[in-house]
């Protein structure tokens, strides 16, 4: 589903400096996340490059988040993606309020205040929420179609090992967020080589505030 985010106010810091891992997959993707807005000084904060696919992403994971320092560490899993509805554009963003794979399904933390904190961080952006779907490889024609009849609005390779793997570390908040560079009217072959590509790695630079927002969020004791 697509759906206008609201702009309302977020609630204020938490107390706690739980830890936050940004994963991504691509050394293009981590070059974006460390050239965008500073951590702030409260949140540390780990940018972690998994490699490509469900199975690096996984093992990845696990082994960062052995880390006695990230016990409590929320998780947000990004990078790019494949959009899978039509009319969707390179640098539309997609947030999941769940992630989908083989295993079953991860349901994310806070996606409504997540999606709100992604349209402050980049006015003008049309943001996607609705299930994100996992694959072991690039989906192209009718497979792509296919997902998007099973009711997921876009897929990538790592975002749901990502998340199955860091709940079955320990509770913890997830999220994914991730930014469209290939859709059905708009098929990429090289990330980086055309416009789309290079859009896309300026708005994944752009929403890094956007995980702060939710982490502090994502805190906060529910009623």
């Amino acid at each position: 589903m697509t759906r206008p985010a609201t702009a309302g106010p977020l609630p204020g810091p938490a107390a706690g400096t739980a830890p936050l891992v940004i994963a991504c997959a691509l050394t293009v993707e981590r070059l974006a996340l460390r050239t965008g807005t500073r951590a702030p000084a409260d949140t540390p904060t780990r940018v972690l490059r998994t490699g490509m696919g469900p199975e690096a992403a996984d093992r990845a994971v696990a082994e960062a988040l052995r880390d006695p320092a990230l016990a409590r560490a929320g998780v947000v899993a990004t990078g790019f993606c494949a959009g899978l509805g039509a009319g969707m554009h390179p640098g539309d963003l997609v947030v999941a309020d769940e992630v989908r794979d083989p295993r079953g399904v991860t349901r994310c933390a806070e996606a409504g205040v997540l999606a709100a904190a992604v349209a402050r961080a980049v006015p003008g952006r049309t943001v996607h929420t609705g299930p994100l779907t996992g694959c072991d490889h690039v989906v192209r024609g009718a497979e792509r179609a296919r997902l998007r009849s099973q009711g997921a609005v876009a897929v990538d390779m790592e975002s749901a090992a990502t998340l199955y793997t860091a709940r079955l570390a320990g509770p913890r908040p997830v999220a994914a967020v991730r930014v469209v560079v290939d859709a059905p009217e708009h098929e990429l072959v090289r990330i980086g080589t055309v416009r789309g590509g290079i859009s896309a790695f300026r708005v994944l630079r752009a929403v890094i505030p956007a995980f702060y927002e939710w982490h502090r969020s994502s805190l906060l004791p529910r009623r």
